[in-house]
């Protein structure tokens, strides 16, 4: 089989592939992810799977990549990563008592072939008081979180419900759809 490389250094998801038992290295993509004016999360997140996946595979072409990006909307608009504490409590602020869309798109290229597909999350937060939001950032710093939270983690009790296909998707790597394009590819898998 041929070999399997992750594009990404997220811990996150090289934590959940960890999961599938396959053996794989990780590659940066050194991609630009900005939305392009206009894009659509799910767009954005199709993109830029795409990208990371076809810029680790240009540079390791007799690999399979995959490449994964997840995109979190609220009311139409996407969420970026915070960054700041300042700006993880703006956005859990904002999204407290709604529902939020997390679009997480995995690709799976190898020489000119690809396979990918977009997993839908929709996150019903639960009323939040500026004092517990104060607290769960704090206790959590979920900075480089889409969406500000940590669903494996703390982030879980500021949720009513979680509607979705793939619990992993919302951590950032949906294997339930991965597990299919790596059978896809002639992966054996358990």
């Amino acid at each position: 089989m041929l070999p399997l490389i992750l594009a990404s250094t997220s811990r996150y998801r090289r934590e959940l592939l960890q999961r599938v038992g396959l053996a794989f290295d990780c590659a940066r993509p050194e991609v630009d992810e900005a939305p392009l004016p206009g894009e659509a999360p799910a767009g954005t997140a199709k993109r830029l799977a795409h990208a990371k996946a076809a810029a680790v595979a240009a540079r390791h072409p007799g690999s399979w990549v995959i490449g994964s990006d997840q995109v979190a909307e609220l009311e139409g608009a996407a969420l970026g990563k915070p960054g700041t504490v300042a700006a993880a409590h703006a956005q859990l602020a904002a999204m407290a008592g709604k529902t939020v869309l997390f679009h997480t798109a995995v690709c799976l290229i190898n020489a000119g072939h690809s396979l990918h597909t977009v997993d839908l999350t929709r996150v019903c937060l639960r009323p939040l008081q500026d004092a517990e939001i104060a607290r769960y950032v704090a206790a959590e710093m979920p900075l480089d979180c889409a969406g500000s939270f940590k669903c494996e983690g703390l982030g879980i009790t500021l949720f009513e419900a979680i509607h979705t296909q793939d619990p992993t998707a919302l951590i950032g790597l949906p294997l339930i759809a991965l597990s299919q394009l790596l059978r896809q590819a002639g992966y054996s898998l358990p």
